[in-house]
């Protein structure tokens, strides 16, 4: 198995979004109000093209297998970046890949000059959240910034420290 982690091309738009949404599809999360009828979705290496932004992606054998970056929503609080579009393919879950592109994305964010990191979730995805928790992750009561996900309930946020 080779097993690739990198930031994202253009020619990668399509297999990220299919596997993001075969993730939703796998564990029936609302589709609603999340990435999954996000039309960024579909053209993620243009939205990564935004100052203090990437998205690193997993590609094994060919195949978009991993997907995770941070973002500057709008309206987050000062030094504050999201951690957005985090999905691994059940082909991959288990081997380190979610947990090395979590690192490599709230390394980015501390490259950036960020001091926290918010992360929106849906209860479908509740193994998630569990690793959130395990990784310094704290239950929010309200969402922060406006990422437009009002389908999202579950907010989420850490201080970041280097690695």
């Amino acid at each position: 198995m080779s097993m690739t982690i990198r930031k994202i091309k253009k020619e990668d738009n399509a297999g990220v979004a299919k596997m993001i949404r075969d993730v939703f599809v796998e564990y029936n999360a609302p589709r609603e109000g999340t990435v999954f009828v996000d039309p960024t979705t579909d053209n993620l290496f243009d939205v990564f093209e935004t100052p203090n932004s990437v998205f690193w992606v997993a590609e094994k054998d060919g195949e978009i297998v991993g997907s995770c970056g941070v973002f500057p929503t709008e309206n987050l609080p000062d030094k504050c970046i999201e951690l957005v579009k985090f999905y691994v393919s059940s082909t991959v879950r288990g081997t380190g890949v979610g947990r090395d592109l979590m690192i490599k994305s709230e390394q980015s964010a501390i490259d950036f000059g960020y001091k926290d990191i918010y992360i929106e979730s849906l209860p479908a995805f509740n193994n998630a959240v569990r690793i959130y928790t395990k990784h310094g992750y704290e239950l929010l009561t309200e969402p922060l910034g406006d990422s437009g996900h009002f389908g999202c309930d579950i907010w989420m946020v850490k201080k970041l420290q280097s690695y």
